[in-house]
């Protein structure tokens, strides 16, 4: 735990509950939410990139972030196949970064960035893919993100936007 009382850990089965509730209360609004065993699904294609924020003893945020081709995406219609070991294609896919809403602001979504970019890195992969939904395209811009016009995500939304940026750690 930091000074500040707030750790960033890897998710543990007891974290599911509380992260599906997080989520929801971020995408429902916008037609989006997944459900905990599509979450669940993604985490489980690459558990060592996905992780729960604490803040006190409490999960109060997560990312989850699997590998997935460039410009290729989650189909939020359905949960991730348990894959077979995939050709290795230099691209970590930032599908969900949630913090409550009581503690929006304070950083703690770029803490959890940042600690995905450190662990990026160190896993070999060369660009961080995402797709900015509910008109987030500024914040993700603003973190080194650059939309590519080209890639319609379909099932996210009208506003949907892929977006990437090269890990600078790698």
């Amino acid at each position: 735990m930091n000074r500040d009382g707030v750790r960033i850990r890897h998710i543990a089965d007891t974290d599911w509950d509380a992260v599906a509730a997080l989520e929801a209360r971020a995408y429902a609004e916008l037609g989006l939410s997944e459900g905990k065993s599509a979450l669940r699904s993604r985490a489980d294609a690459s558990p060592e990139t996905c992780f729960v924020l604490d803040v006190g003893s409490r999960p109060a945020g997560y990312v989850l972030a699997l590998p997935y081709p460039p410009f290729s995406y989650p189909d939020l219609r359905r949960a991730e196949e348990p894959a077979a070991p995939a050709q290795r294609s230099g691209n970590l896919h930032l599908h969900d970064l949630v913090v409550a809403e009581r503690l929006r602001g304070r950083g703690l979504g770029q803490r959890l960035l940042d600690h995905l970019t450190l662990t990026a890195g160190a896993r070999g992969f060369e660009r961080i893919s995402l797709i900015a939904v509910g008109h987030s395209e500024r914040f993700w811009s603003a973190r080194g993100f650059t939309a590519h016009p080209g890639i319609a995500p379909g099932g996210y939304g009208a506003n949907a936007v892929y977006m990437s940026r090269v890990d600078e750690t790698s």
